[in-house]
């Protein structure tokens, strides 16, 4: 069985990682997620705390997340071996997506 090449550069699932982790970063730290989700009519401290809980689940993704991404340039299997590379940006890009999501779903949950 041959080897299946994906044709795509590495540097692209890296700034795929870096874009997602801007999202997520902004939106739990420069206020993003709380105008978004809390700038309606109830009282922002509930809104606030709910929020800071679902950032906190987020969070778990995130910091999985930042640790592939770095995995996959800084372990030496990884950037020998493009298969290894591929699998732990994968993982990596998926998480962040993971993070994103749950910080937006948890959002409209907290509205």
């Amino acid at each position: 069985m041959g080897r299946v090449r994906l044709g795509f550069s590495p540097i692209i699932p890296t700034i795929a990682s870096f874009l997602l982790a801007a999202l997520w970063g902004l939106s739990v730290f420069a206020g993003w997620g709380l105008e978004a989700f809390c700038a309606g009519g109830e009282a922002p401290s509930d809104c606030s705390r709910r929020l800071g809980a679902v950032s906190t689940v987020s969070g778990l993704f995130a910091v999985l997340a930042a640790c592939c991404t770095a995995g996959a340039w800084l372990v030496p299997r990884a950037r020998r071996d493009l298969g290894v590379f591929t699998w732990v940006m994968g993982a990596a890009v998926a998480a962040w997506v993971v993070a994103v999501g749950v910080l937006f779903v948890g959002g409209l949950l907290a509205k």
